[in-house]
């Protein structure tokens, strides 16, 4: 009838709660009251909606349920009448709606397949089970199928197809030998999800054994073979050739060639699949290629659940449990060797049987009270919801003036005894269906007491204790407390009276023994019941054994001397290293002591003294150290007389106050060390009870103190006295004083904002404790918004110490308030803290430039990322070697964030790198920009180049000027000037670009990025200077430099081309700025002033954003460089012409140079000193012109060997003899090489054939 010192949220009865518009009844388990009350039935256990069946067994469909009176049962089949009595096989078990088809005097269990449903009926209403679709377990045999010999190449794909006949449910498929040893699987080799055995390549070994598909069926427990299959695998190398059998490349040494990946299930690049919520999600992606393909998972636009998710079949399979709705997306596979890669994305849709959001309960009202049925559920589709009673279509149901149908929910509004009767909920979709019955039961029951009359409770003082009374009644009875047969009802101050009826009394007091009564009433009667409550003192152990050191051999004491209740049987007990002690022939235990004789080492160690009653216990521990007699200093000896003082005693509350209290003590005995210090502690009952705190310390010569205290705290104090020894045991705590609550005076502390992914930012800090909580339902109001913008604030209450902020942006500032909140009151504003949303992958790098100033160094540059998502922390340089075909080993430098400069050292001035480079974030790498290292001049180029000219530098405005300076490197040097781009639309760079570059030096740079800015010297007066524009499509950052005060303000003025003018005003050390909502590609002019001054302002700087898609490439016909080059080749052609013309005047052989029939190859020596040779299609050689033109001048040989050069080796003359075709391609190096073999006129050959 009471647990003493239970804290009142401890196990207990509790029978009334609210439910809906009334209070709802809980009937008690007590068997007397389940069986005098009438109750309608109500459906105990069923079989599962699917019933599967073995065919060999009976058949045994299950329906149980209860109610008062007992309920009777019938079953309908295919949702007709199913008449059980009819069918000889067929039994109900007795006192249960349980079917038994029995089919041991023949029969055929097909026969009974169908859908069931089991009704439970009595007076006072009718409940259904599920509709139970009934199956019989089918195990078909394997068609008979001759299987011919699989022939296929080594290394292609292959799919060995396992069609297991369909059987319910469906077997399990596994592969073996015809010699019934299993097929070794690993990523080249596996079994698919639909049972087919998948080849990625197809290796000579595969002959050594035939393959059979094996089904396995779960009722019958038998296992069907399928005819085996036979592989013919056609190789270039036998198998046993032990010259290939361990090549470390066995692909390339058996002839195989090697292929990328594609996919051999799911087919395509993409796919759906649609799964439902709460089941396995399986995806699955088998790929062949040789070698064999690596698989990978990825999920776009977010990372693979790694609480649910898990990879099997060798990476093949993704299996996600129990999927949920945030599952749904795209995801994707990846499959990879040296050769390539590929991949297939899979669209997956989570769709939803119905579940439960609130499952209509057992309602049981007394006459004339309100209640209410709801019926929640939700799916994907939405589902649809259902009413019935007893059965019926609630449609059809005789009309109830009590009862109001909305939707979901059914409202009973004064309610009789007629209105008995058990509701189904039908909720379903395509997917699924749930069914769930609850009865209305009507009661009117005079109040009952369910436990033991008259019982006696034990307390110990000063403790908290609690008086059950558990009761029954209909209506609700309501329940009061008395003490001693008289006064008022019990409730408040020192007593609290639960909803359940019980009785907690906070703090025990001598003053509370006595006979409590509680009375149960309703309209139909009363009842009552007593409670002896008596109070016991506690058990203290006042002289407690306190640390010893001794010699060896002496006697030693260990005292213990108790304080208890005389009433109650003592028991003292002692542990040695907390463990019981043994009591030998050397130790003799007395009621306050323990003594030991003799004492040796092994005595050494921790005792502890352990009083108990059947209410309480105490203990005190003291430690025993053992010496040798020639260790034992003399010094120490001394000291034993002093020992740790005695702990304070009578601790009395003096001057309550508000916000303190005035706390007095009397010192306990200080063993020969005086006192040094009070330790105050409190403890409070609310947020931490039972852990003591520190409150304050007073100097050892006082014995009271006043105790400044906090609002709504429930304090209880204890003393503590220290000496040099060491310090007291706690006293006894004081008597509790409760404090008046306030409004909190601070917030919480160490707020924080950050990211725990992409999309959200996690507001978290360090909740209030009990000294600062000033109030009951201590909560915190948490606002957010962005930073620099005029949003609202929002705000939301929160009971914990963080909350997250969903569907933000990708690292971007909020501002954050977090405010302290209790029900006196809001606490002061809180101050505003800049937190960030979370972080993502960082753009690609801007400008990534590879400069080669001689063949040992190459020197990289770059730009900070244009979106760095995050806060930078590095960036990842990956490059690697190549010679043509062939690729050296990849070499990966890691970056700190400030880093945009790196020099490599090339070991091999013959081969080039390929650089990747991309940046970090705290969430990983981003995307990586990709650059090569230029081509040495001295690598002989297939395609045509221009000539060697002098360096040019080509301005913004088009201009272009030669550099003629002799330098050894390669140097570039930008200088923005703000310019107004051109309005050719292949003209996108806004930057000023000088380049200087020697005949050796190359360099490759990516696209720059648009910027103006202006560079000015300080000037002397106060002004603006260097003001800089970094703008993209849609916003634009600006900097600037000046010297006027550190406080002061200064607005941003700029004019779009519509001569639309916006301001934005810039508080002092803001910069930079950005200007948000540009529009892509317009212009716009700029000016910075002091918003006190605007007569002070900076120039007028013009700028362009970038289009949405920008070309970087200008039009290569407005280069300066080309013009230049068209110029020369122009020049040297004239004097070509003028040349040709004088000699033809003059008449005459002349000699021609020998042609080399193969192109130009590395080890030609035109390659060593530097000159190439460039050709053109479109060049045609002279009309009457006897040099050769060509590009390689014969001087070995005779102007009359002309047979080379004619058609199929006949020439042709004209009538003065001249040969036509010593100008013609020859026939057969046109027919190898085509149009990309023919040759320019080289102008440096044909003036050399002149001498």
């Amino acid at each position: 009838m009471a647990r003493p010192q239970h804290p009142p949220w401890g196990p207990a009865a509790v029978l009334v709660c609210l439910l809906g518009l009334g209070r709802a009844i809980e009937i008690p388990m007590d068997p007397t009251i389940q069986n005098e009350l009438s109750q309608p039935p109500t459906i105990t256990k069923q079989s599962v909606k699917d019933h599967i069946v073995d065919p060999r067994d009976n058949i045994l469909i299950e329906c149980e349920a209860k109610g008062n009176p007992a309920p009777t049962f019938h079953w309908t089949r295919n949702s007709r009448f199913f008449n059980v009595a009819k069918d000889p096989r067929v039994s109900m078990r007795r006192r249960s709606g349980t079917l038994v088809i029995d089919f041991r005097s023949g029969g055929r269990p097909e026969e009974y397949e169908g859908e069931y449903q089991c009704f439970a009926r009595n007076k006072f209403g009718t409940a259904l089970s599920n509709r139970i679709r009934l199956q019989v377990s089918k195990s078909p045999l394997w068609p008979k199928e001759n299987l011919d010999p699989v022939v296929v190449q080594e290394g292609a794909p292959l799919t060995l197809q396992c069609n297991p006949p369909p059987g319910l449910p469906s077997p399990v498929i596994f592969w073996m030998s015809s010699a019934m040893e299993p097929i070794a699987q690993d990523k080249r080799v596996s079994q698919g999800h639909n049972g087919d055995l998948y080849f990625s390549n197809v290796m000579a070994q595969d002959m050594q054994t035939d393959y059979s598909c094996n089904a396995r069926f779960h009722f019958t427990h038998t296992i069907q073979q399928k005819n085996p299959f036979t592989l013919k695998v056609l190789t270039n190398h036998p198998y046993n050739d032990s010259s290939l059998r361990n090549h470390p490349d066995m692909y390339s040494a058996r002839g195989v060639a090697e292929r990328t990946p594609s996919f051999m299930y799911p087919q395509g690049t993409a796919s759906s699949q649609m799964v439902l919520r709460g089941t396995d999600l399986l995806l699955e992606c088998i790929a062949s290629g040789v070698p064999t393909p690596d698989i990978a998972w990825y999920k776009k636009g977010g990372d693979l659940p790694s609480d649910k998710a898990k990879f099997e079949n060798f990476n093949k399979a993704l299996r996600i449990a129990s999927v949920s709705e945030e599952d749904s997306g795209e995801y994707f596979c990846l499959a990879s060797n040296k050769m390539g890669s590929t991949r297939h994305t899979i669209s997956v849709r989570v769709k939803a049987a119905p579940y439960w959001l609130d499952e209509p309960q057992n309602l049981i009202l007394a006459p004339g009270e309100d209640g209410r049925l709801v019926c929640r559920a939700s799916g994907n589709p939405k589902p649809t919801v259902q009413w019935m009673v007893n059965g019926e279509p609630l449609q059809s149901a005789p009309p109830n003036p009590n009862r109001e149908v909305a939707g979901d929910t059914i409202i009973f509004r004064d309610t009789q005894i007629s209105s008995r009767a058990v509701y189904q909920c039908n909720t379903s979709n395509e997917h699924g269906y749930l069914l769930a019955n609850a009865f209305v039961s009507v009661l009117d029951v005079p109040p009952r007491m369910l436990s033991p009359r008259n019982q006696l409770i034990r307390v110990i003082l000063y403790n908290r204790t609690r008086l059950d009374c558990p009761f029954f009644g209909s209506p609700i009875p309501t329940l009061r407390w008395f003490k001693n047969g008289q006064g008022s009802n019990l409730d408040g101050g020192n007593y609290h009276v639960y909803e359940n009826g019980s009785l907690e009394i906070r703090m025990i007091r001598k003053e509370d023994q006595g006979i409590y009564t509680c009375v149960a009433t309703n309209i139909l009667g009363k009842a009552e019941n007593q409670v002896r409550l008596e109070v016991k003192d506690p058990t203290r152990i006042f002289r407690m054994p306190e640390d010893q050191v001794v010699k060896r051999g002496t006697t030693v004491q260990l005292e213990c001397r108790v304080k208890h209740d005389p009433s109650l049987k003592l028991t003292v007990s002692w542990l040695k290293d907390d463990e019981p002690l043994y009591i030998g022939n050397r130790m003799k235990r007395e009621d306050d002591s323990l003594t030991i004789f003799g004492v040796a080492e092994r005595d050494q160690g921790s005792y502890t003294c352990f009083a108990s009653t059947e209410l309480d216990q105490d203990l005190a521990k003291a430690y025993l150290t053992v010496l040798a007699d020639q260790t034992t200093p003399t010094n120490r000896l001394a000291a034993l007389p002093k020992g740790r003082p005695d702990r304070p005693r009578d601790l009395e509350l003096t001057d309550l106050a508000e916000r303190s209290v005035r706390l007095t003590w009397i010192p306990g005995d200080d063993n020969n060390s005086p006192i040094t210090d009070y330790v105050v502690q409190f403890e409070e009952d609310q947020f931490q009870p039972g852990v003591w705190h520190d409150h304050s310390k007073f100097p050892g010569s006082v014995n009271s103190a006043v105790l400044q205290l906090s609002p709504y705290v429930n304090y209880q104090f204890r003393v503590i006295a220290v000496n040099e020894v060491g310090s007291s045991h706690p006293s006894l705590p004081s008597e509790r004083y409760r404090t008046s609550g306030a409004p909190p005076e601070s917030n919480p502390s160490d707020v924080k904002g950050e990211g725990t992914r992409k999309n959200n930012m996690e507001i978290t800090w360090t909740p209030m404790n009990a000294t600062s909580a000033f109030g009951p339902n201590l909560r915190y109001i948490v606002k957010w918004r962005r930073r620099e913008t005029r949003e609202t604030w929002n705000n939301v209450t929160v009971w914990g110490s963080r909350y997250v902020v969903g569907q933000t942006p990708v690292y971007v500032p909020y501002e954050i308030r977090v405010q302290a909140e209790n029900d006196f009151g809001k606490g002061p504003e809180p101050d505003t803290i800049i937190g960030y949303s979370g972080e993502d992958l960082p753009s690609a790098p801007r400008r990534f430039r590879v400069r080669q100033p001689n063949p040992e160094v190459i020197n990289l540059e770059w730009d900070h990322p244009e979106h760095p998502n995050g806060i930078l922390i590095g960036y990842t340089l990956r490059y690697v070697p190549f010679n043509g075909t062939k690729v050296g080993k990849q070499i990966v430098e890691n970056f700190s964030p400030n880093q945009t400069k790196f020099t490599v050292q090339r070991a091999d001035p013959v081969s080039r790198y390929r650089f990747t480079l991309s940046a970090r974030t705290q969430v990983g790498s981003g995307e990586a920009v990709t650059e090569e290292s230029p081509a040495s001049p001295n690598e002989a180029t297939p395609t045509a180049a221009p000539p060697t000219l002098a360096p040019t530098t080509v301005g913004a405005t088009g201009t272009v000027s030669s550099a003629d300076t002799p330098a050894t490197a390669a140097t570039t040097e930008a200088t923005p000037i703000p310019i107004i781009p051109a309005v050719a639309p292949t003209t996108v760079a806004a930057t000023t670009v000088t380049t200087t570059t020697t005949a050796v030096a190359t360099t490759v740079e990516s696209p720059p990025t648009t910027g103006t800015k202006t560079h000015e010297s300080a000037p002397d007066e106060q002004s603006i200077w260097n003001v800089t524009v970094l703008p993209n499509s849609k916003w634009a950052n600006i900097t600037w430099k000046h010297n006027f005060g550190p406080g002061t303000d200064f607005v941003v003025e700029y004019t779009d081309s519509n001569h639309t003018k916006k301001t934005v005003p810039v508080k002092a050390q803001a910069q930079p700025v950005q200007l948000t909502d540009l529009y892509p590609g317009m212009t716009y002019t700029l000016r910075v002033y002091p918003r006190d001054n605007e007569g002070v302002s900076s120039t007028i700087i013009t700028f362009m954003t970038s289009t949405a898609y920008t070309n970087n490439q200008a039009d290569i016909a407005t280069q300066g460089w080309f013009i230049g080059l068209m110029c020369a080749i122009a020049l040297l052609v004239l004097i070509l012409l003028i040349v040709c013309f004088i000699k033809r005047s003059r008449g005459g052989k002349y000699p021609v140079r020998e042609k080399k029939d193969l192109p130009l190859g590395p080890e030609d020596p035109k390659e060593e000193d530097g000159s190439f040779d460039y050709s053109d299609e479109d060049n045609k050689p002279l009309q009457g012109s006897q040099t050769s033109l060509d590009g390689t001048i014969k001087q070995q040989e005779s102007d009359d060997s002309l047979v080379d050069y004619g058609e199929g080796g006949e020439g042709q003359f004209n009538e003065d003899g001249s040969f036509i075709g010593q100008y013609t391609v020859r026939k057969d190096k046109d027919e190898t090489e085509g149009n990309e073999s023919s040759e320019a006129t080289s102008p440096v050959n044909a003036i050399y054939s002149l001498a």
